[in-house]
């Protein structure tokens, strides 16, 4: 297990290089990432390079022993190449206006001609650095697709867009019309010349047509990413490869599919900027202990999430060591935050901590987002923290390859995140909130959790978990009978062709051959106008989304409605969940089912959450006061006891 740090030698004079290098090392740090926003002190003009800067600032930091992470830095093409080629600018889906340059991410995935010169420039750097003894691996571009920028509504986005359906459709645009029911509101083409992008129009365009777009803007990223992929493998054999993912279902991507040729995924880790934007909708009196630590399964969610996606251990490329600058809201880190993090990464796989970034520029966008230095070299309240994770990665026997142990599956993919987007049908509806709750109320019991596709082996499995699954493949259905696991599936799941319609036989469609149940009807109601839901002779609450279930004889009734009605439904080993819950009821609901399959799980203090690789158990305690580890957790303690101080970290060796 290792740690690292993000610099930029661009923004500071040279002669500081050196001292920055040896702190480096001192600090414990082992890996530097560079380059990634620096083509315009590369490229100083069309065709004019400026590498020997670069050479100098790897050379400094190869002396002190470090290795160099190298980026393609194609995320900012540089003004003089938007001048060149004006069609590189994205243009915004909801107002129809070209984004211009001035930021970061300014370019159209569609455009030949940024593919080709992002293609050039990776190939330029991959040539000379791809052998370099010191330069040990590489980074894709940045944060691909964040600041929404999958999708484009630009000309050559519309161009692409209509060869994308001629070629999906294959050459028949019956074909198409036929798939998206184009009959409908006048709407038929007569060829792929017609074909528009579905923005822009008076009220909502065709569910189906938006979920091909959706499914061409994803394409359009992986042919982006694995074209740069291939040119690093070209020129830098023996290097990984890796890309800095910001939080998964921001890329608008299919993640699975972007990672598949990667040696590993990597995750940019700010648990306080996006744990504010992300529990916007929380009360103040819930949201405030977590204010300045993230929610206790906030950034585990998106760990095992970096995880599953290439069923491998993952790096964090930017781990957020203070405030940073772009959230609602900026809240400082709790004393001991820093650290908890990264031993929170490294429980659920990590093999590299990488902290963002060496020092606070001073100047520019990020000016307010802090570092492990402050801008006047001082040291920041992380560095403490840095060099106690120094100091404890040396005295404990880890083993990088170790796995996390997972007897329970959350199946996820791009698919249903889009059908959810863009047939909301209620406003309360978020499908990443849903998703999140179930994987919490498994969390708070203690159990660890994958993240899988359809496409996964689900054998390693007890319990697979399908909170939102509305188009499910027929091998997905097949492939849970071989399995022989317990499957629950939420509302929405098989509600949907593959082409966004309702399916012919109504919901959960292919999943009636586990559980034979039809939803007759679906009503999205207010947030704030729950109803009743019983269970196991208590009260929950039904919120937001309910389906009218018709059982079939021998299907078992688990929970009902405030009605009496059907509301969790049950065949053998497939459980249907036909609305949205309190959290309450999950955490109780799943106790249950985990006792009922032999899963070990644990009653743990609140905000309290553990979590097991390899030979070790790592234990986190996100409250602000002390508490104690469980007697089940107890044996040999390798760092801390098992009395937890606030935001404090201990790792046990079970006996």
């Amino acid at each position: 297990m290792m740690l690292g740090v993000c610099y930029y030698p661009e923004h500071w004079p040279e002669s500081m290089w050196q001292q920055d290098a040896q702190e480096m090392r001192q600090l414990g740090l082992q890996y530097v990432r560079i380059g990634e926003f620096a083509w315009s002190r590369i490229e100083t003009c069309d065709g004019e390079y400026s590498f020997e800067w670069l050479d100098r600032a790897i050379e400094t930091l190869a002396n002190e022993g470090l290795q160099v992470i190298m980026c393609t830095p194609t995320a900012t093409p540089p003004k003089w190449l938007i001048d060149k080629y004006p069609d590189i600018l994205p243009v915004d889906i909801k107002t129809g206006t070209t984004r211009g340059f001035g930021s970061r991410r300014h370019y159209d995935f569609s455009s030949e001609n940024y593919f080709r010169e992002a293609m050039r420039i990776s190939t330029v750097i991959a040539e000379r650095y791809g052998k370099h003894p010191s330069v040990c691996g590489w980074q894709t571009d940045n944060e691909i697709a964040c600041h929404d920028t999958t999708h484009s509504g630009s000309l050559v986005a519309k161009l692409a867009f209509q060869q994308w359906c001629k070629d999906y459709y294959q050459n028949d645009v019956e074909k198409l019309n036929t798939a998206w029911g184009n009959v409908f509101w006048s709407m038929e083409y007569q060829n792929f010349e017609q074909i528009e992008l579905p923005i822009l129009a008076v009220t909502e365009t065709n569910p189906a047509h938006q979920l091909a777009y959706r499914r061409f803007s994803s394409d359009q990223v992986v042919k982006f990413h694995d074209a740069m992929v291939d040119i690093i493998r070209t020129h830098a054999p023996n290097r990984f490869v890796t890309h800095n993912f910001i939080p998964l279902v921001d890329t608008q991507t299919d993640n699975f599919a972007l990672a598949k040729n990667l040696d590993f995924v990597s995750y940019d880790n700010y648990p306080l900027g996006r744990s504010d934007m992300f529990f916007k909708h929380m009360p103040a009196e819930q949201f405030k202990p977590y204010m300045r630590t993230g929610h206790p399964d906030f950034s585990s969610y998106s760990f095992d999430q970096s995880r599953g996606v290439s069923n491998k251990n993952f790096w964090v490329m930017e781990q957020q060591p203070g405030p940073v600058n772009w959230a609602h809201h900026n809240p400082r880190p709790e004393k001991g935050m820093v650290r908890l993090w990264s031993w929170q990464a490294f429980a659920h796989g990590a093999d590299c901590v990488c902290y963002f970034r060496w020092r606070q520029v001073p100047f520019a966008q990020e000016q307010m987002h802090a570092g492990i230095k402050r801008n006047d070299n001082s040291k920041a309240a992380a560095w403490a923290e840095v060099e106690q994770m120094r100091d404890e990665l040396a005295k404990v026997d880890f083993t990088i390859s170790d796995p996390v142990q997972a007897k329970v599956a959350i199946v996820t993919g791009a698919n249903s995140q889009w059908v959810t987007e863009i047939e909301r049908q209620g406003d309360s509806y978020n499908h990443q909130r849903v998703e999140f709750a179930y994987y919490s109320a498994l969390r708070q019991l203690g159990l660890a959790v994958d993240f899988v596709s359809v496409d996964h082996d689900l054998t390693p499995y007890a319990l697979v978990v399908a909170p939102c699954l509305p188009i499910v493949p027929q091998a997905f259905v097949d492939k849970c009978q071989q399995a022989k696991v317990h499957l629950v599936i939420g509302p929405r799941s098989g509600s949907k062709t593959d082409e966004l319609s309702l399916v012919p036989t109504l919901a959960p469609g292919v999943f009636q051959a586990l559980v034979p149940v039809r939803v007759l009807s679906t009503e999205t109601i207010r947030p704030d106008c729950s109803e009743v839901l019983h269970f196991n002779g208590a009260k929950f609450e039904s919120q937001c989304w309910r389906e009218e279930l018709e059982l079939a004889d021998g299907v078992n009734v688990v929970a009902t409605y405030h009605d009496g009605n059907p509301a969790v439904a049950r065949h053998q080993n497939t459980s249907y969940v036909a609305t949205l819950t309190c959290d309450i009821f999950l955490l109780e609901y799943f106790k249950t089912l985990a006792t009922e399959l032999d899963l070990t799980i644990l009653t743990l203090p609140k905000d309290v959450r553990v979590v097991q690789r390899g030979q070790y158990t790592y234990l986190f305690n996100y409250a602000g006061y002390p508490q104690t580890v469980p007697s089940e957790l107890q044996g040999q303690y390798v760092l801390g006891s098992a009395s937890l101080a606030a935001y404090d970290v201990a790792i046990v060796k079970l006996a």
